[in-house]
C-alpha cells in the first residue's frame, strides 16, 4: 500500500528526531563506486572519492552514484551486487535506511546493453510528447528492473545559441514545445515509479558566446518569459519529484546559491515539494570555479540555505566541512532538518525506510527488448527532418547510390553525448556496444542499389586524401548520399556534447570540402546531416538536391534515415530548432522581436535556412478556416480551430501548428510564438478539424512592474508549415483587465484535438 504525503512526512520527521547531526548529513550525499575510473563529470578528477562504500556508509547514505553507467557491467551480475551493497548499507544504519540510486537516462538508460533513444532534439523535432511519455515509461521499466529509484533526465534548457556542445541534450528553441514535450518524459518516468530530475535549472543554455559553464548574461525577463516556463510546466502538470540546479551564474549571482530562485521561485511560487539535488560538484564549484565561498563549509552554508537539498556525486562539502560549520555555529542546523525532512519523506514513498527482502533477480536481465527497440524506431522515424527536396527524394527505383561521408559507416554516429557508448563505452574500445546497431550505409543498402562507398574523410580532422575515392565513387552513380555531422563526446573528445562547444557553425574539419568536391561532379548531392546541433548550411541550401536532417536519432536512427531516403517512410519530422545561414546570426532564436530579425538599418541579414516547425513530406497539407473568437477574455481558456488536408497521393503525418502575435504590448514581444501543436495522420484526401483549447497564459508576458500578466491588445493568430508562413491567418482582441498569472489554478498547457 502506498503511504500517504502526510504519512511519509510524519514518519520521516520522527525519524529525524532520532538522528546525530553525522547520521542527518550523510543523508544528504551520494557515493560514486567506480569515481576513480574515467572522466564522465566534468572536473571528475578534484573530488575526494571518500573510500568505499563500508567506509562512507558508516553513519548511513544517501544514494549511490551511477552503479551501472561508469563502465560496462552485467546488468544481472551488477543487479546482484546492488542488492547485496544495500543490505549492507542498511546493516551498518542505526535505522536500517537504503541508498537511493540513481543513472543518466537522457536518451535512454546509460547502462550497457540497453535500448539507445534519439536525443532530445529529436524529440523535439517529432512533435509527439505522447510518444515520448511511452519512451519514458520504458526507460523507467528498465531501470526499475534493476534497482534504480532516480533518473537524472529530462533537460528543460531552451536552445539559445547553436555553438554550446551541450544543444544536443535540449529539445527545442521554444519554451512550450520543450515544456510539453519534456513534461510528457517527465510524466513516463514518474508514471511508472521511477523519480524524474529536471535539469538545469536555470539559466545554463544562455551561457555567454555558447562556452559551456560560462556567465550567464541573461535579463530577469528573458529567465521569466523563456528560460524558466518548462520548468515551471513540469513542476506543475508533471508532478515532478526532482530538480537539479545548473551550474550557471546569472547576472554574478551562481545558481546554486540562489535563494531566490532554489527557493522562491521553485517552492514558493510552484509549489514543489521534491528535492532539489546539485549538479555533479556543484556545491564544491561555488568554491572552486565561482570564488563566492572561501572554502568547502562556506559553499555548503550557501548552497544549502539557497535550497540545495542533496549533494552529487560525493559528500565533498556536505560532510565534513558542513559538519563543521553547524558545529561552529555558522550554519543552522533547522536548514540540516530541512532539507532531511525532504530526502526521508522521498526515501519513506520508496520503501527505503522499510526492511527489504531479498530481490529474485533472473540470470538475464533484458534492457533491450523488442517493444523498447519499437519505440525508438518509430521515434527515429518521425524525427527526421526532409528540409529540401529538388525531387531527387524518394530516390528513384534503380538509381545507382554512392554513399559517401564520415557518418555512413559507423554506429556511434547515432549517438549523442549521453548514450553509454559515447558516454562511456569510448574509454572501452574492447567491449562491444552491447545492442545491435545498424549503419545508415547498412541500412540503405536493403532498399537501395549502393554501389559505392567512400568515408571520404573523419569526422574532425584535416586529412583530405580520402576525398577523390569519393569523388570517383559519385562522378559513377546517379545519386549521392553524402552522410556527414558530428561525433558527440564529453569536455573537447568530440564535435559536440557537454564541453564540445564550437566558435564557428561550420561541419567540423574537411566535411564541407568533401561536399563540395561531390558538388561539382555534376552528380545530385542528398546532404544527410547526422548531427547533435544545426549547422549552418547556407552554402548547400539550393545546391543540393535535397538536405535531410536527423538528430542523433538513435540505435534505430539508421533505419528510419534509410527509410526516408528511400521512401518507405514519409518523412514528419520538424525543425525544433532553427538552421541557421551563418555563425554571423549567433546567438538567435525564432522568438526574437522585430528588430531581431533583417531590418534596414543593419546590412547584416539574420535570416536562417529554415525555421522552427519546418520540414517536408512526400505528400502535401493544405490548412485553412482558422477560426478564433474575435474577442477573447484576458483570464480563461478559448478555443482554436483549423481544417487540415491531405491534398497528395499518399497517406502522411502533419504537424498542425498555431502560432501568436502580440502586436502591441508593454514590452517588445516576439514575431511569432508557438500556442499550440497537434500531430495527425491522414489518408489521401482525407481532412479533419483540428481544435486546440489555448489557455490566455500562453499569451503571458512579464510587465514593466516584472509581473507575469495577460494584457489586453490585438494579436494575430495563424496556422501554417512554419512559424514564418501565415498559411491560414485571424485577427483577435484580448479584452477586459491585465489579468495576473498567479496560483496553481492556472491552466499553462494547450490540448488538441482532431
Amino acid at each position: 500500500m502506498t503511504m500517504t504525503t502526510t504519512t511519509t512526512t510524519e514518519r520521516a520527521r520522527a525519524l529525524l528526531a532520532e538522528m546525530t547531526l553525522d547520521e542527518k548529513l550523510a543523508q544528504l550525499v551520494g557515493f560514486w563506486v567506480d569515481a576513480g575510473g574515467e572522466v564522465v563529470a566534468p572536473m571528475q578528477g578534484e573530488m575526494d572519492p571518500g573510500g568505499g562504500v563500508a567506509e562512507v556508509s558508516q553513519d548511513g547514505l544517501g544514494q549511490l552514484t551511477r552503479v551501472y553507467g561508469t563502465r560496462p557491467v552485467e546488468p544481472a551480475e551488477r543487479a546482484r551486487w546492488l542488492a547485496r551493497t544495500q543490505a549492507e548499507i542498511r546493516s551498518r544504519s542505526r535505522f536500517g535506511i537504503g541508498a537511493l540510486v540513481h543513472e543518466e537516462c537522457l536518451t535512454g538508460l546509460a547502462a550497457w546493453q540497453a535500448t539507445t533513444f534519439p536525443t532530445p532534439l529529436a524529440w523535439g523535432a517529432s512533435f509527439d510528447p505522447d510518444l515520448v511519455e511511452q519512451m519514458g515509461a520504458a526507460i523507467a521499466s528498465s531501470m526499475r528492473a534493476l534497482g534504480v529509484h532516480q533518473g537524472l533526465a529530462p533537460v528543460l534548457d531552451v536552445v539559445r545559441d547553436a555553438r554550446w556542445g551541450r544543444v544536443e541534450e535540449c529539445i527545442a528553441e521554444d519554451p512550450y514545445l520543450v515544456g510539453s514535450v519534456g513534461t510528457a518524459y517527465v510524466r513516463g518516468l514518474e508514471g511508472s515509479g521511477v523519480i524524474a530530475t529536471l535539469k538545469h535549472f536555470v539559466g545554463y543554455s544562455a551561457s555567454t558566446a555558447g562556452r559551456n559553464l560560462a556567465p550567464a548574461r541573461v535579463g530577469p525577463r528573458e529567465l521569466r518569459d523563456v528560460l524558466l516556463v518548462p520548468f515551471e510546466m513540469a513542476v506543475r502538470d508533471g508532478g515532478v519529484r526532482s530538480v537539479m540546479h545548473s551550474y550557471a551564474e546569472v547576472d554574478g549571482v551562481p545558481v546554486a546559491a540562489s535563494a531566490e530562485l532554489l527557493t522562491g521561485v521553485l517552492r514558493d511560487e510552484w509549489g514543489f515539494d521534491g528535492v532539489l539535488v546539485a549538479d555533479y560538484f556543484g556545491v564544491a564549484f561555488l568554491h572552486t570555479l565561482h570564488q563566492v565561498a572561501a572554502d568547502l563549509g562556506e559553499a555548503a552554508g550557501r548552497a544549502l540555505a539557497a535550497g540545495v537539498d542533496v549533494e552529487l556525486p560525493s559528500g565533498d562539502a556536505f560532510l565534513a566541512p558542513l559538519a563543521a560549520e553547524v558545529r561552529a555555529g555558522r550554519v543552522d542546523e533547522a536548514l540540516v532538518d530541512r532539507a532531511l525532512l525532504r530526502v526521508l519523506t522521498q526515501k519513506a514513498g520508496l520503501g527505503l525506510l522499510d526492511p527489504a527482502d531479498e530481490p529474485a533477480i533472473p540470470d538475464v536481465i533484458d534492457l533491450d527488448p523488442p517493444a523498447h527497440r519499437a519505440i525508438a524506431a518509430r521515434l527515429a522515424a518521425e524525427s527526421v527532418v526532409l528540409v529540401r527536396n529538388s525531387g531527387v527524394l524518394p530516390l528513384a527505383a534503380g538509381a545507382r547510390v554512392a554513399v559517401v561521408g564520415p557518418n555512413a559507416d559507423r554506429a556511434q554516429a547515432l549517438f549523442g553525448c549521453y548514450s553509454f557508448a559515447n558516454h562511456v563505452l569510448s574509454h572501452h574500445p574492447d567491449v562491444p556496444l552491447g545492442i545491435e546497431v545498424r549503419t545508415v550505409l547498412e541500412a540503405l543498402r536493403d532498399e537501395a542499389d549502393v554501389v559505392a562507398y567512400a568515408a571520404g574523410c573523419a569526422v574532425d580532422d584535416d586529412d583530405r586524401s580520402g576525398i577523390p575515392a569519393a569523388v570517383e565513387a559519385a562522378r559513377d552513380a546517379d545519386v549521392v548520399v553524402a552522410v556527414v555531422g558530428d561525433q558527440a563526446g564529453l569536455f573537447g573528445r568530440g564535435t559536440v556534447g557537454e564541453g564540445c562547444d564550437r566558435d564557428d557553425l561550420d561541419l567540423p574539419g574537411v566535411q564541407r570540402e568533401l561536399v563540395e568536391a561531390l558538388l561539382a561532379t555534376g552528380t545530385p548531392v542528398v546532404l544527410v546531416l547526422v548531427t547533435g546541433r544545426p549547422y549552418a548550411i547556407g552554402w548547400a541550401d539550393g545546391r543540393c538536391a535535397a538536405i535531410v536532417q536527423a538528430f542523433f536519432p538513435g540505435e534505430e536512427g539508421a533505419g528510419a534515415v534509410a527509410g526516408v531516403l528511400s521512401g518507405r517512410v514519409n518523412p514528419s519530422g520538424r525543425l525544433p530548432v532553427t538552421l541557421p545561414r551563418s555563425v554571423g546570426a549567433q546567438p538567435f532564436s525564432y522568438l526574437h522581436p522585430t528588430l531581431g530579425g533583417p531590418t534596414q538599418v543593419s546590412n547584416l541579414d539574420p535570416t536562417p535556412v529554415a525555421e522552427l516547425g519546418h520540414g517536408l513530406s512526400y505528400t502535401t497539407f493544405v490548412h485553412e478556416r482558422l477560426t478564433v473568437p474575435a474577442s477573447i477574455p484576458t483570464a480563461g481558456v478559448f478555443e482554436a480551430s483549423v481544417v487540415v488536408t491531405n491534398t497528395g497521393s499518399r497517406a502522411g503525418d502533419d504537424v498542425v501548428q498555431l502560432y501568436a502575435r502580440d502586436e502591441f504590448a508593454s514590452v517588445t514581444r516576439p514575431v511569432a510564438q508557438l500556442v499550440g501543436y497537434r500531430r495527425v495522420s491522414l489518408e489521401p484526401g482525407e481532412s479533419v478539424r483540428v481544435t486546440f483549447r489555448v489557455p490566455t497564459t500562453r499569451l503571458a508576458l512579464t510587465d514593466l512592474a516584472m509581473r507575469r500578466v495577460v494584457e489586453p491588445g490585438a494579436v494575430t493568430f495563424w496556422v501554417g508549415p512554419s512559424c514564418s508562413v501565415r498559411e491560414t491567418a485571424v485577427a483577435s482582441e484580448l479584452v477586459g483587465p491585465v489579468h495576473p498569472v498567479t496560483g496553481a489554478d492556472e491552466r499553462l498547457v494547450t490540448s488538441a484535438v482532431g
